[in-house]
């Protein structure tokens, strides 16, 4: 979990609460919902709040959820009891708190969060956060509850402001949202709607606003982010790009796109669906330097029968030949993958094909779950579900094999150069942390003046969660 502890003060607007209120944003789950979490911060800023990093001392708090775990839904309950406590307190000292429940949790429970927790003021959707100055100067006028959670994506994106506080050398921007795969675990087509793209004028607007900034590297979000499909940019930025059979680009056009763009250096994206890998997002990272050669491509299983009841629309030999062109395009790529184990029907010679999988792929990283069942799903009414305890042992045999995988990718890069972006300052005095291109922290004793600049650094160790390095030459 990650909250949101930036503390800025803004003038306030006409019809928003007072001025010199605070709030404090709790965010769960996914890189969509830090971004989210982000502009929200953005959005209350201009209304006079300061965002402050404990709810004991927020004027309202926002819980930005994800319900893609089971237990990430328990936790928001837990929470909303803890924060029952603590609105008593201000209560009985003459201090209000406004309650807002956000994000998939919010758009899945809606009514439901309302009735369980009357504290709760707000509930709304990751759809219409934009809409959050007009609900707090509604409930701070009525003080009624809040529902709203209607999705309307191209809305968002239009109104989303470009103005955006940033902090450091790195920045998320989303590109897409939804999913229309239906995978039979997921809750993600219910919470967050239908697959819309952003149109690419208003992309590229933001990635110049970000490099302006300072930004240097910018990660592309999306539920499915490579299902992204929009008119090509106007300006070409140098030599035309090509367009797609269809007459729109891909994620490889706008990523190519985008590295053009002065001061940005690095591009990443998250999340992909292995469906659109397609032939030119693949040659992009053989021919973009721009582009880091680290992908997220969640298999899930490695055994087809389990994939079909996933209904995730490929085979292990179809994933393993998209795998295969990616290095075949770029040799170092680095791949990062996500697996469910104890789905419906799993049988131990299932379980025993992803082992297989992993062993045969090999990952640099990855995030690994027992299967929970999320209501509404296809997935949560099916027979033969997995006791526990198998899940648990199965678990724990892959996430096994998968940190094996994951110390011994981070063990080859000792006696390496790797080009890190250097992003914050350490734990130790004189440190600075990093990332390489692989996405690993780098830590190495730097003047904080390389803050926001890539150097390269040989690497000489390894620790349980980075590498040490030793800076080698001039950053730029």
């Amino acid at each position: 979990m990650k909250e949101n502890s930036t503390i800025t003060e803004a003038a306030p607007v006409e019809g928003a609460p007072r001025a010199g209120k605070s709030a404090f944003i709790r965010t769960y789950g996914c890189q969509m919902n830090a971004y989210d979490s982000e502009r929200m911060a953005g959005l209350l800023r201009p209304l006079g709040y300061e965002i402050v990093d404990a709810p004991e001392a927020a004027d309202l708090v926002i819980l930005n959820t994800c319900h893609i775990r089971e237990k990430a839904a328990e936790k928001v309950y837990s929470d909303l009891g803890r924060l029952r406590a603590v609105k008593s307190e201000r209560e009985a000292v003459g201090a209000d708190m406004m309650i807002a429940v956000a994000g998939c949790v919010a758009q899945a429970e809606g009514g439901e969060i309302i009735e369980r927790m009357p504290i709760v003021d707000m509930v709304f959707g990751p759809q219409a956060y934009h809409r959050l100055p007009e609900m707090l100067a509604r409930t701070a006028r009525s003080r009624g509850d809040i529902l709203d959670t209607d999705f309307a994506v191209e809305e968002k994106f239009d109104r989303l402001a470009l103005a955006r506080d940033i902090e450091g050398p790195t920045a998320f921007l989303t590109i897409q949202e939804g999913c229309d795969k239906f995978c039979t675990f997921c809750v993600v087509p219910y919470t967050r709607g239908a697959e819309v793209s952003r149109e690419t004028e208003a992309i590229v607007a933001e990635a110049r606003m970000l490099a302006a900034r300072g930004v240097r590297e910018v990660t592309l979000l999306g539920q499915n982010v490579n299902a992204w499909r929009a008119a090509p940019a106007r300006d070409p930025l140098g030599a035309p790009i090509a367009a797609r059979e269809d007459g729109v680009w891909g994620l490889g056009q706008l990523c190519r796109h985008l590295a053009r763009i002065e001061g940005i250096e690095r591009i990443r994206f998250t999340t992909s669906h292995p469906r659109d890998m397609d032939a030119d997002l693949i040659a992009a990272f053989g021919e973009e330097e721009a582009l880091m050669p680290y992908l997220h491509l969640p298999v899930q299983s490695g055994a087809d029968r389990i994939l079909a009841a996933m209904n995730r629309g490929h085979t292990e030999a179809e994933y393993a030949a998209t795998i295969a062109r990616l290095r075949a395009a770029r040799p170092d790529i680095a791949l990062s993958g996500d697996f469910i184990v104890g789905f419906p029907g799993e049988t131990d010679e299932d379980f025993e094909a992803t082992l297989a999988h992993v062993e045969r792929t090999g990952y640099a990283a990855s995030f690994s779950f027992k299967y929970s069942r999320r209501p509404g799903t296809p997935a949560a009414a099916m027979a033969k579900q997995v006791a526990e305890p198998v899940k648990e042992e199965r678990l724990a045999r892959l996430q096994a094999l998968l940190e094996a995988q994951r110390v011994a990718f981070n063990e080859a890069q000792i006696g390496k150069v790797l080009p890190v972006l250097f992003e914050k300052p350490g734990r130790n005095p004189g440190q600075l942390v990093g990332k390489s291109p692989y996405l690993q922290s780098v830590h190495a004793s730097a003047p904080e003046s390389m803050l926001g600049k890539i150097a390269p650094a040989r690497i000489e160790g390894v620790t349980p969660r980075a590498l040490a390095g030793v800076i080698c030459g001039d950053g730029r």
